[in-house]
């Protein structure tokens, strides 16, 4: 017999969001993670808070919602509080009922300072690489360092010269003109660089995003970012890796790609404690003569140096799922500050997709 339409149906539902959500869906072994860690840092997230006034939306809800834009790629928080009002999912993971409403997206604008003001996400990091489940998974004296570029939200009309010369046009007709860095700088975010990625490729403004990777499992330990330059790579590796090597509290080893092929850097490294497992660059320049490579035999003999070799590429991971996934690709946000907040929370968003999986495993 066929059924009956009814296009409304019940008013009522007696159906906890807990029960709609699949015994085996990957959010909730992701969520007890979050929650885990979340209540480490409770006493960090009370410290930012005054203890008078008005109750603010709790900050472990907007801490979660931030985790799903990077999980989902959702790319603005008017877009998330559109989802999180009738995504059953969302507001399970969240931690709001069904009847509960959600916040104004206007709302993450000052929180969302004052959790980078109060570096939570570094903590959230470290916290959640502390955490009982996941610090047996970690390498703690073999890493790999590599960088990438992000795109800044700012156009190329915006790149003006600092002097406030220039054409009559705002910018739109800079064809021919040459523009550096050194004279020139945007006025819709100034901290962005005008930076060509490779010869043949075209200058866009951007960002440069560093992560250094534990070599065990590839699950990515710490994040900076930096403008974009020549030597922004190599000078982030060393301040990242000496902070590894002091944690570690013994010689470590650092798979690089060929960019950090140079003899100031590798003796920086070996300075620090650090064996630099850097790939050879022997590419042939413009004069026809073989480049001179700042890694020797004494190196690449060791067994451990085409390991590392071959673990360095899984950092690039970290980047293709923050750039096709997340929301690393190109920012919208302005200031190195906010930008490196959200490249650092695309990181933690990688690691809590991966940890569930090796912990099963």
């Amino acid at each position: 017999m066929r059924g009956k339409f009814e296009d409304q149906g019940g008013l009522f539902s007696y159906v906890l969001p807990e029960a709609r959500v699949p015994k085996d869906h990957p959010l909730r072994k992701i969520r007890d993670l979050v929650r885990d860690v979340l209540s480490d840092l409770n006493r960090t997230l009370s410290g930012l808070y005054s203890k008078e006034g008005r109750p603010s939306i709790p900050p472990e809800q907007l801490l979660s919602a931030l985790l799903l834009q990077a999980f989902y790629g959702i790319r603005s928080e008017r877009q998330l509080m559109e989802q999180l009002d009738y995504n059953l999912l969302y507001r399970w993971f969240v931690g709001l009922s069904p009847d509960d409403p959600v916040w104004d997206p206007t709302t993450f604008t000052k929180n969302r300072a004052r959790l980078e003001n109060g570096g939570v996400f570094a903590k959230f990091m470290a916290k959640l690489l502390n955490h009982p489940d996941v610090k047996p998974l970690l390498s703690s004296e073999h890493f790999s360092v590599d960088g990438t570029l992000i795109e800044a939200w700012a156009s190329q009309k915006s790149f003006r010269p600092k002097d406030g010369s220039g054409d009559d046009d705002d910018g739109a007709n800079f064809h021919g003109q040459k523009r550096k860095n050194d004279t020139h700088a945007s006025t819709s975010d100034p901290d962005s660089r005008l930076y060509r990625k490779a010869a043949g490729r075209e200058a866009r403004l951007c960002y440069m995003g560093h992560a250094t990777m534990e070599n065990r499992h590839g699950l990515a330990v710490a994040g900076k970012v930096t403008h974009a330059n020549g030597t922004a790579e190599r000078r982030a590796s060393e301040a990242m890796l000496k902070a590894r090597r002091k944690a570690a509290g013994r010689r470590i080893t650092a798979g690089e790609d060929k960019a950090y092929d140079t003899a100031e850097h590798v003796d920086n490294l070996r300075a620090i404690g650090v064996t630099p497992h850097v790939t050879q660059n022997q590419a042939v320049t413009k004069t026809g003569k073989t480049r001179n490579s700042a890694i020797d035999e004494r190196t690449t003999r060791h067994p451990g140096y085409s390991m590392s070799q071959s673990r360095r590429a899984m950092v690039e991971c970290i980047f293709g799922w923050g750039k096709q996934h997340g929301t690393m690709r190109k920012t919208k946000h302005r200031g190195i500050a906010r930008v490196a907040a959200d490249f650092l929370l695309n990181l933690i968003a990688y690691n809590l997709v991966r940890i569930p999986k090796l912990v099963a495993g």
